[in-house]
């Protein structure tokens, strides 16, 4: 069975840093990935990493947002520096994208979701 477990979210000043994890087991993917999702709006990406370290970001998180892997222990990172109010949403990790890696349709095994706030 595979479960991701998502911790590190709360609720922040803009300016502020946050760091998320997420834990994964029963399963090891090439590309571990974050996204995040307002309420009423559709899920989207945030930063992936592959296996062996290569990253990508969104715009718009690009030089605040940092993804990392420890990949001994199955888990990833991300790094959140100088938050914005525009940065608040659940935050999802996921695993194993069959195609577009920024697609969430791509991806088959989720986490639970970490809220981030990030007040003004």
């Amino acid at each position: 069975q595979v479960q991701l477990v998502e911790s590190g979210g709360g609720l922040v000043q803009a300016g502020d840093s946050l760091r998320l994890s997420c834990a994964a087991s029963g399963r090891t993917s090439a590309v571990m990935a974050w996204f995040r999702q307002v309420p009423g709006k559709e899920r989207n990406f945030v930063a992936s990493i592959t296996w062996s370290g290569i990253t990508y970001d969104a715009d718009s998180v690009k030089d605040r947002f940092t993804i990392s892997r420890d990949n001994t222990k199955n888990t990833v990172f991300l790094q959140m520096n100088s938050l914005k109010p525009e940065d608040t949403a659940v935050y999802y990790c996921a695993l194993e994208p069959s195609g577009n890696y920024r697609d969430p349709e791509a991806y088959t095994y989720w986490g639970q979701g970490t809220q981030v706030t990030v007040s003004s």
